[in-house]
C-alpha cells in the first residue's frame, strides 16, 4: 500500500493507528476565535458548554483543560479526600486512578468483565469497605458499562458515581447519554478521541452545587467570571473561598470543539461502519475474538479491540510486530494499573484481578478513525489472515 503521513515521521507506515479529523471549517473557526480580543473564559466557551449540555441532555456542562482535570474537580466536588477509597477498574488509562491520588484518596483496583472489558459490578461489591466513598466506572472503548447495576450498588452504600466518559461521547442507552447516570460525567477531547479540541475536556452534571463548585475551582477558586468582573464594579473585587486550579478551557479550543461537534454523529456513524466491517471479516478467524456486538446507540466505537487467543498461531506481541513491519500501526489499551510501579505503592485491591491481567496478554487495538478506507481495512485484515496461512 501507499505510505501515509505518519505522526512519527515513519515513511514505512501505510495505515496509521489514528488520524485526527481537522477540516477547513475547523481552521476557519480557530482563526475567527484568534481575532477576538478575549482569548479565554469568553463567549465561545459558553457556547461550547451550552451545545455540549444540549447534546448530552445534562443540566450543566463545564469546559476544562482535559479529562484528568475533569476527574480531579469532579472528585473534589463530591467531597473525596484524604482517607477515602475510590473504586476504579484495573483496565483503564492511568488518569482514572491518578486523579484519585491527586485528591488524597486511595484508588481501589477492581476487575473487569471478560466480554466487555468494563468494570465488573461483582468485583465492585467485593471491593467495598467502610472507607469507600465513590466509584469511577469507565465506559471502555465507547461501550457503556453495566451502569445501572453500579448505580444500584452506589445507592445501597451511599456512594458517589463519577463516570469516566473519555471514550464515550455519543454513547447512549436509549436517550440517556453516558455521564448522566451518576453524579458527574467526565469527557476527553484528546486528538485520538471521537472529536478533538487538541487538549481539553468537559464535566457534565445535573447538580447546580457541583456545577458552581467546578466552575469556580477550574479558575483558581475565583467566585466571579471574567465577564462579571469587568462588566460592573471593580474587577479585582472577588473572593477566593477554596484553593483552586488553572484548569480553564480557552476560546481557541472551544471554537474548535464547536466546529467538530457539528460532525460528531457523522464521525461516530463512520466508526460504526468500520467496526462492523472489521467484525464481518475477522469474527470467523480461529484464534481471533472480536468485540461483542452493540445494540441501540450504546457504543461510540472509540476503539476496535480484538483478542489474540491461544488458538492463533502466534502471540499478540509477535502479531503486533509483524503488522508494524507491514506498515500497520496498532496499540494496546491498556496495561493494567496493578502492573505500574506507582499503583503498586499508592493503590490497593481487595479482589483478584484475574481478567484484567488475562486480557492484557491478548488485546490488540486495530487502526480506527472515521476516514479509514475499506482498502486500508482489507490490508489490515489480509495481513492478519496471512499469518495463519504460514502455519
Amino acid at each position: 500500500m501507499k505510505s501515509k503521513k505518519d505522526a512519527f515521521n515513519d515513511n514505512s507506515i501505510s495505515v496509521p493507528f489514528v488520524i485526527p479529523m481537522i477540516t477547513k471549517e475547523d481552521k476557519i473557526a480557530i482563526n475567527n476565535a484568534l481575532n477576538s480580543v478575549l482569548l479565554t473564559d469568553g463567549p465561545k466557551l459558553i457556547e461550547f458548554e451550552e451545545m455540549f449540555s444540549k447534546y448530552t441532555n445534562s443540566s450543566f456542562a463545564i469546559g476544562v483543560s482535559n479529562a484528568t482535570s475533569a476527574l480531579m474537580l469532579s472528585l473534589k466536588s463530591c467531597g473525596i479526600g484524604k482517607g477515602d477509597e475510590v473504586i476504579v477498574p484495573d483496565l483503564t488509562f492511568v488518569a482514572t486512578a491518578s486523579a484519585v491520588i491527586h485528591c488524597g484518596a486511595t484508588p481501589i483496583l477492581a476487575d473487569v468483565e471478560e466480554d466487555t472489558m468494563n468494570l465488573d459490578p461483582l468485583s465492585v461489591r467485593r471491593s467495598l469497605t467502610k472507607k469507600t466513598k465513590a466509584i469511577i466506572p469507565v465506559h471502555f472503548a465507547g461501550k457503556i458499562c453495566k451502569i445501572r447495576e453500579i448505580i444500584k450498588i452506589s445507592k445501597e452504600n451511599d456512594l458517589k458515581v463519577i463516570e469516566d466518559c473519555a471514550h464515550a461521547l455519543g454513547s447512549r442507552i436509549g436517550k440517556k447519554h453516558a455521564g448522566t447516570f451518576g453524579d458527574v460525567g467526565c469527557f476527553s477531547f484528546y486528538p485520538t478521541k471521537n472529536f478533538t479540541t487538541i487538549e481539553g475536556g468537559m464535566i457534565i452534571t445535573n447538580s447546580k452545587q457541583i456545577s458552581d463548585y467546578t466552575k469556580s475551582t477550574r479558575n483558581h477558586g475565583i467566585t466571579k467570571t471574567l465577564n462579571n468582573r469587568f462588566s460592573s464594579g471593580k474587577p479585582w473585587e472577588y473572593d477566593i473561598e477554596e484553593s483552586g486550579f488553572n484548569f480553564r478551557l480557552d476560546e481557541i479550543r472551544s471554537a474548535l470543539g464547536l466546529s467538530q461537534m457539528k460532525r460528531l454523529d457523522k464521525f461516530n456513524d463512520l466508526r460504526k461502519k468500520a467496526s462492523e466491517y472489521y467484525t464481518s471479516q475477522l469474527s470467523n478467524v480461529k484464534g481471533i475474538t472480536t468485540p461483542m456486538d452493540s445494540k441501540n446507540n450504546e457504543n461510540s466505537f472509540h476503539l476496535y479491540i480484538i483478542r489474540i487467543t491461544k488458538d492463533f498461531p502466534i502471540s499478540r506481541d509477535i502479531l503486533f510486530k509483524k503488522l508494524l513491519d507491514k506498515g500497520i500501526r496498532t496499540s494496546v489499551h491498556y496495561k493494567p494499573l496493578n502492573q505500574f510501579s506507582l499503583f503498586k505503592k499508592m493503590a490497593k485491591s481487595y479482589d483478584k484481578l484475574k481478567i484484567s491481567n488475562l486480557l492484557y496478554d491478548e488485546i490488540l487495538s486495530l487502526p480506527m478513525y472515521p476516514t479509514i478506507k475499506k482498502s486500508e481495512q482489507n490490508y489490515v485484515i489480509d495481513t492478519i489472515k496471512n499469518e495463519i496461512k504460514k502455519y
